[in-house]
């Protein structure tokens, strides 16, 4: 009996020693650089205040980590079958943020737990990423490309983007739905259906409009001339350039930014936190978050084409193409190049469902990494 029990806890160890040996600690290290740049950022909004806004961020960083790490030591398998019943939570929570979700800022877009709030729309993605990437494993190859098999993906799509978008979040429905259109073009369905269904969309651009609350309609017009109203719609973004502006190639120096010191830029501490940090350390600043962004991203889809079976490639594409999506959404929006949809920079922006749905997502991400040759069931 001892004999037996000293060679399983070898055999154990073994296991675990490999595990490690198998986890891509670049992104952990990439990761860790840009949450540093995150609490440097969060504590210069606080106006050197670390309590403020950095203190808080740690604690979601950490718990957010404990998740993370949790996540990566489940096996790939398990994630595998958990995959449906996730999805069902995950809509279910939808619904129930349409029944006794907390009201903020005129949207109904969270559940109240107590000690926080969190917004199933973000969890969301990452569960509907994941059912996604098992339903294209399933799908025997040659299937791929009929309209038949695209049936069940649009209906998985559409139930819980339809449910974000009545909240109303109409970012982060469309996020979604732009992941998710991502996700099916690396399945490999065809092309023909994506330029038919673009067609669809300009169409229906007229009854989409008419569809839209005022406060949206404000957004695209005042994206289209910011200039016309300086003093209300345009404010945000007219403040966002000039502090880009000001901050030239090196920047004024780390808790010197005058626009966000003197509280001319607003949500310096959410939405346009990028804004404040290339204000302070200028456009190499501005360069290195980017750069930083780009490898821990590229680092990922390397990791999706070391793995051999497909639940976890498309997993992988999915949370990192996401991840894309917030990063070049939120600089793209600070820079007035689109319109201002409130989409804050993943590890960086102060807030807590993001943070943690974001953190998660890496944690899958270290779990298919790690079992990337495990033998998943196929059809």
């Amino acid at each position: 009996m001892i004999q037996l029990f000293s060679r399983r806890s070898s055999l154990d160890s073994r296991e675990w020693q490999l595990k490690l040996r198998l986890v891509p600690w670049s992104i952990i290290g990439l990761l860790v650089l840009v949450a540093a740049t995150g609490c440097l950022a969060l504590t210069s909004a606080g106006e050197g205040d670390f309590s403020i806004w950095a203190e808080k961020q740690v604690f979601r960083l950490a718990l957010g980590a404990c998740l993370m790490m949790c996540a990566a030591a489940i096996d790939i398998r398990h994630w595998y079958r958990l995959t449906y019943p996730i999805f069902i939570v995950g809509v279910l929570s939808l619904i129930l943020v349409d029944i006794i979700g907390y009201t903020g800022m005129g949207a109904q877009r969270w559940l109240d737990l107590g000690f926080m709030k969190i917004q199933p729309s973000e969890l969301m993605k990452i569960a509907l990423i994941m059912v996604l990437a098992r339903y294209y494993h399933d799908l025997p190859p040659n299937a791929v490309k009929s309209l038949k098999s695209l049936l069940m993906p649009l209906l998985l799509i559409g139930v819980p983007v339809a449910l974000v978008a009545i909240q109303p979040d109409l970012g982060t429905a469309t996020k979604t739905m732009l992941a998710c259109i991502a996700m099916l073009f690396a399945a490999g369905v065809p092309m023909w259906l994506f330029i038919a269904g673009g067609g669809i969309f300009l169409a229906l651009m007229p009854v989409l409009w008419a569809t839209m609350h005022d406060y949206q309609r404000d957004r695209v017009l005042t994206f289209l001339n910011p200039e016309s109203d300086p003093f209300g719609a345009g404010y945000h973004i007219t403040q966002s350039k000039i502090a880009l502006g000001s901050g030239g190639f090196l920047g004024k120096g780390y808790l010197e930014g005058t626009q966000a010191r003197l509280d001319f830029l607003p949500e310096k501490h959410t939405d346009f936190i990028f804004t404040l940090w290339a204000e302070e350390m200028g456009w190499v600043g501005g360069v290195f978050l980017m750069v930083l962004y780009f490898l821990l991203i590229g680092v990922c889809m390397m990791q999706a084409m070391r793995t051999r079976h497909t639940f976890g490639r498309l997993l992988i594409f999915g949370i990192a193409f996401n991840l894309s999506l917030y990063v070049m959404i939120n600089i793209a929006m600070v820079m007035g190049l689109i319109p201002v949809v409130g989409v804050p920079l993943p590890f960086v922006s102060h807030g807590g469902t993001v943070t943690l749905s974001n953190m998660i997502g890496m944690g899958l991400i270290l779990s298919v990494a790690i079992h990337r040759d495990s033998r998943l069931p196929s059809v």
